[in-house]
């Protein structure tokens, strides 16, 4: 098996935080999960025990410089863990899990350390939603995947997660700089961010994200919630197999290392088959 560490940032997100740990420590153990909390009144919670935490100075002032300084003390990080032996680092935010498709009957260590693997790699997004009338408030004594079902195939969380040598992570995992990026055919980055209706009311109430300019970005992220809810979901091995293609040759104007999806809408309903996973 090769050695892989998994490395994330956070403030303020310990609901997420609780099941990043509990999925991560399942795939590759505690020890190898390298956890930095931004800002000294953040307090590191009892879940976190059997990992490497640290409580660092707050990074930024602003959505933009936040992300900004964040992104480049996690590359960072990365770059000292591979020197440390690490031969993959995954890097993300705690909402943000990376599995692997279960058909594969492997774990995403066995899958990982099994697959010859470019320089970074992708997980294609999916950007869960709930759907209203049919699935109700998240809970985290229950597995993810049997409460949400629902997900819109997000180019925005088509992100750079894996590395396989030191890189300068963009803002948000979203690209590396100055390289190509590669969707595995197997993996999934599943966002779950924006899934929950009550918890996107009560982040748009919190005044840390409020003084840091984030309303508007939760406002227009509640918009997974009306794609899952209000549109048919397509058959998810197909469109899914098709998303992949697309990502791959369409790049936005503005940036031709991020994949690109023509401005469609699609969103799937997950297989049975994910169910436990996560």
């Amino acid at each position: 098996m090769k050695k892989i560490a998994v490395i994330t940032m956070v403030r303020n997100d310990l609901f997420f935080l609780e099941k990043w740990v509990d999925y991560y420590s399942r795939q590759f153990g505690a020890e190898n999960l390298y956890i930095f909390f931004d800002g000294k009144d953040q307090e590191v919670p009892e879940f976190c025990r059997g990992c490497n935490c640290t409580v660092v100075d707050k990074i930024g002032t602003n959505v933009v410089n936040s992300d900004k300084g964040r992104i480049r003390f996690v590359s960072q990080q990365a770059k000292r863990l591979f020197e440390q032996g690490y031969e993959i680092v995954i890097g993300g935010d705690a909402d943000e899990y990376l599995v692997v498709d279960p058909a594969e009957g492997k774990t995403l260590a066995e899958y990982l350390s099994d697959s010859k693997l470019p320089k970074t790699i992708s997980g294609l997004g999916l950007d869960f939603g709930q759907r209203l009338g049919e699935e109700t408030d998240l809970k985290l004594t229950d597995p993810f995947l049997s409460q949400r079902r629902y997900a819109r195939i997000g180019t925005r969380y088509t992100k750079a997660t894996v590395l396989t040598t030191p890189l300068e992570w963009g803002s948000g995992f979203h690209r590396v700089e100055g390289r190509n990026f590669h969707i595995d055919p197997h993996l999934y980055l599943l966002h779950f961010g924006y899934s929950d209706l009550r918890m996107i009311q009560g982040r748009i109430r919190d005044n840390d994200r409020l003084k840091q300019g984030w309303k508007h970005h939760i406002e227009k992220r509640r918009k997974t919630i009306d794609y899952v809810t209000m549109l048919e979901p397509r058959d998810f091995d197909r469109t899914t197999k098709m998303a992949r293609k697309i990502e791959r040759l369409v790049r936005p104007p503005y940036a031709w290392n991020k994949p690109g999806l023509l401005g469609l809408k699609l969103t799937v309903k997950l297989p049975e088959r994910f169910e436990n996973v996560l």
